[in-house]
């Protein structure tokens, strides 16, 4: 009976840990096969039954009798004055089968089987989990808050498994609470030493394009199809969709009557404003939808250097760039091209590569990338709203604009 106090969990750790019985003894056995290695130096001779069902175990010991005083290796051989007490008519050349109980082992190393069977069992579990979340990768998931974090939210599905939503991938407006329930996707899996690490996230693209699939059940039957996403998360979206069906309407499908449909996305993702525009194979037609709302007059597009410049009247050039410049880096995201916007109908203004004597290449360039092409153009911004849209130091813009106004004021 002494085998009890190891054996009474197997069946605990098959129902828990949800491990078939194969599985099961498959862990039990490589688990005794390495205490017995440390024990006498190899298992090979060791026969090892399980029943972990009703907890059953027994190790048998396999050895050849060899004559009295000629036993070379101990665990291989037995003398036969020792093979004649488990067996009186045993011969020398013959194998001996002998039961080795758990006591036999000794104490400390049947404390460290008990370990060593824990850690194997739970290695199998983490084993189980990341193959199981490694499918989920890119699916939508929900979970709730257990722990908040400054860096991380601890999240724990209905199974007990940890998820973890990093800062970077939490939408600016979220605020989370103990028990809430979080609708994200699983961004990725890897195995940090035995443990997965499961990373959720709200902010990805992809988790836009499955809050569409879920919320509107034509993309999700695939008569409209999400062609491409791109977010800056909890501020502004562009998605552009494409229908097979030309009886369907894929942009008044995905925001319905009124926003309808749409409202439910816009709500999850902490009022994001989402654009849907039809997508086109035509690319001059496309880059013209993905500046909405602005409109635009003409276009010269670089296929081969993937830019594009578009020439807009005055007043549309502050649609086309957006609030802090999140238009045209969302137009540029959904089409792959680098847009470049130009004013038109304007008189007396210079283009700002006329100062390239003045003003170093690379500044006009930073400038150009928010749209700012023209003397007029940048002096039209305060001082605040130059540093918030372009990567240039404060000092930097000071200068630019000094040297802008001295061509005006001559």
């Amino acid at each position: 009976m002494e085998n009890l106090a190891l054996i009474d969990s197997f069946s605990e750790f098959k129902d828990e840990k949800l491990i078939d019985r194969v599985t099961l003894m498959v862990i039990l056995e490589e688990v005794f096969r390495n205490t017995l290695k440390r024990k006498f130096g190899s298992d090979e001779n060791f026969d090892i039954i399980i029943n972990p069902d009703k907890g059953d175990l027994e190790i048998w010991r396999n050895r050849i009798v060899v004559a009295n005083g000629e036993v070379e290796d101990p665990n291989q051989e037995i003398e036969l004055l020792e093979a004649h007490k488990i067996e009186p008519d045993f011969e020398v050349g013959e194998d001996v089968s002998e039961e080795v109980k758990l006591i036999d082992l000794g104490r400390r190393s049947i404390l460290s089987l008990r370990q060593n069977l824990v850690a194997k069992i739970h290695e199998h579990d983490s084993t189980n989990i990341f193959k199981q979340f490694k499918e989920l990768e890119g699916e939508l998931y929900t979970a709730e808050v257990h722990h908040i974090r400054s860096r991380e939210v601890i999240l724990l599905d209905d199974d007990g498994n940890e998820l973890i939503l990093p800062k970077d991938r939490q939408i600016g407006a979220d605020f989370y609470r103990k028990g809430d329930n979080v609708r994200g996707i699983i961004e990725s899996v890897e195995l940090r030493g035995n443990k997965p690490r499961i990373i959720f996230s709200r902010t990805s693209p992809k988790f836009l394009e499955k809050l569409f699939e879920q919320e509107i059940p034509e993309v999700f039957d695939g008569l409209i199809n999400i062609k491409n996403a791109v977010r800056i998360p909890g501020d502004k979206a562009k998605v552009a969709v494409d229908s097979y069906d030309d009886r369907i309407d894929p942009v008044g499908a995905c925001v319905g009557m009124k926003g309808s449909r749409i409202h439910g996305i816009v709500r999850e993702l902490g009022n994001e404003n989402i654009d849907v525009i039809n997508y086109t194979s035509n690319l001059q037609l496309y880059i013209t939808r993905a500046l909405s709302p602005a409109k635009v007059n003409s276009l010269k597009i670089d296929e081969e250097n993937k830019r594009v410049q578009v020439f807009l009247n005055p007043e549309e050039v502050s649609k086309a760039i957006g609030r802090g410049g999140n238009n045209i880096r969302l137009a540029g995201q959904l089409t792959g091209f680098e847009i470049d916007v130009y004013r038109e109908g304007m008189e007396e203004d210079v283009e700002l590569a006329e100062f390239s004597d003045e003003i170093e290449g690379w500044i006009i360039e930073e400038f150009k990338k928010v749209g700012l092409d023209t003397a007029k153009s940048v002096l039209e911004l305060d001082l605040k709203e130059l540093i918030k849209r372009t990567d240039l130091e404060d000092e930097t813009i000071e200068e630019v604009v000094k040297i802008l106004k001295e061509e005006f004021e001559e």
